[in-house]
């Protein structure tokens, strides 16, 4: 077993591939790396140790990529008028504040998840944001986050030393013991290549409209916030 050492292995991780030799050690391991005990579908399979097994599988995630998108095309108030009215108003807002929001077609997580809204008595969008910590491996989502925020007010209750939240604070640790000034908010360059990824550097001080200016958007803004002492991928525009 690779939890406790002890006992012989019994199970084996469809998702992680850790041998476990007991239910209690399963919850252990599940809960130390963050698995979920699914087996990835997608996971990428070298042509030496592709089986027929294999094959199996991906007709099968194809079926139900099949299956699913059917079922989405005949989700009747998806396609209604007034649904495709309030995604074309929420589009032409969005221009009028120099964004340029695109919306998924049916069937797509982000566009079943996204809670983005505008406001039309107070002029103001309340975005669905999502928050990603990659140096802990923190995905948080926040609902209905009103555009004249600050980015520093938006991350003070994930990695303020005083505001944060204790649960989360421990989490995110190694930001909160970090100074502010090393702290760096990007988001990804939307509409280029996958072996050209490029970020933007967002101002934490500005209000997330301002940040949100000039910048193209699927569905809703997804903020990665990363420490520049520690070594990354990701590439800065203009860096």
């Amino acid at each position: 077993c690779e939890t406790c050492s002890k006992e012989e292995a019994k199970y084996r991780c469809p998702r992680c591939m850790k041998y476990s030799c007991s239910l209690l050690c399963v919850k252990k391991h599940k809960l130390a790396l963050s698995c979920n005990g699914v087996r990835d579908k997608t996971a990428f399979v070298s042509v030496n140790e592709f089986t027929d097994l294999n094959l199996l599988s991906d007709y099968r995630f194809l079926e139900d990529v099949s299956r699913t998108a059917d079922a989405a095309a005949r989700h009747c108030t998806m396609h209604s008028p007034a649904t495709k009215r309030l995604l074309q108003c929420l589009r032409n807002k969005a221009r009028g504040c120099n964004i340029e929001l695109k919306t998924l077609p049916v069937g797509f997580t982000k566009r079943r998840e996204n809670s983005t809204m505008f406001n039309s008595m107070e002029k103001k969008f309340y975005w669905h944001l999502k928050l990603i910590f990659p140096h802990c491996h923190a995905e948080y989502t926040l609902k209905r986050v009103p555009d004249d925020k600050t980015l520093t007010d938006i991350l003070k209750p994930y990695i303020d030393p005083v505001e944060s939240d204790p649960v989360v604070c421990q989490r995110l640790k190694i930001y909160t013991t970090s100074p502010q000034s090393d702290v760096q908010i990007l988001m990804k360059i939307e509409n280029r290549s996958r072996n050209s990824v490029r970020y933007n550097e967002l101002d934490a001080c500005r209000s997330l409209l301002d940040n949100l200016k000039g910048k193209v958007i699927i569905e809703y803004p997804t903020l990665f916030v990363v420490l520049k002492r520690l070594k990354n991928d990701m590439v800065v525009l203009g860096k």
